[in-house]
């Protein structure tokens, strides 16, 4: 899909990749009205566990210079484990000033066993009273092997397993919902995660937060 951030229009193809070594295609167009210089284009994963750069330095791409009007093709080397999202950002100079630009995520899906759709906190979120952790998860291929593990981490930066629990056979397209019980020992801020592997290889994870106070 063809996307615009001021001063550039930008595409990352394709989107939909099986596991292994790809290449992942970034078009560029300079819509606006000045020459960018010295360009470092560099392409960054939110989960670097399941999407990676094989060579060190394959996650930038070096431009002397690019022109009103003018269009550049990218390509990254990846190496894909499973799906993430990624983002481009762009290190130039405009008119010898310092000039930094980022794109939105782009999400890169590599199909895998299941996805974990949604994480969940339920209860009220400002007390210290229980709390249930909910996750859902959804089969993309016939699944066994499954597992599911929620984590929850204070202020204080002291993480705790807070559940693991073993993922029932899911069939193509079946979701299913599991839950555990957390009681915070602390107030503040926490981070709430949710990690779901197959065969102990991590294929997803997702991130929430509450605060909670006496």
């Amino acid at each position: 899909m063809l996307r615009t951030k001021y001063p550039v229009e930008y595409e990352l193809n394709p989107t939909k990749i099986d596991q292994g070594t790809h290449g992942l295609t970034l078009k560029l167009k300079n819509i606006g009205s000045e020459t960018l210089k010295e360009l470092d284009v560099q392409l960054h994963s939110l989960d670097t566990h399941t999407l990676s750069f094989p060579v060190d330095g394959t996650g930038h791409y070096l431009l002397v210079e690019f022109k009103p009007g003018e269009e550049r093709e990218v390509v990254f080397q990846v190496n894909a484990y499973g799906s993430t999202r990624v983002y481009v950002a762009i290190k130039a100079r405009k008119d010898g000033d310092y000039f930094w630009w980022e794109s939105g995520w782009t999400r890169i899906y590599v199909e895998e066993k299941a996805e974990l759709e949604r994480l969940l906190v339920l209860s009220h979120p400002y007390t210290t009273i229980e709390k249930t952790l909910s996750a859902t998860i959804k089969g993309m291929q016939k699944s066994t092997g499954l597992k599911l593990e929620f984590w929850a981490e204070p202020s204080s930066g002291k993480s705790e397993k807070q559940a693991e629990i073993n993922i029932k056979e899911l069939s193509v397209g079946e979701e299913a919902r599991y839950s555990a019980e957390f009681t915070p020992k602390e107030t503040g801020f926490y981070t709430i995660y949710a990690y779901l592997f197959h065969g102990g290889r991590k294929i997803g994870n997702k991130t929430n937060f509450i605060y909670v106070q006496k």
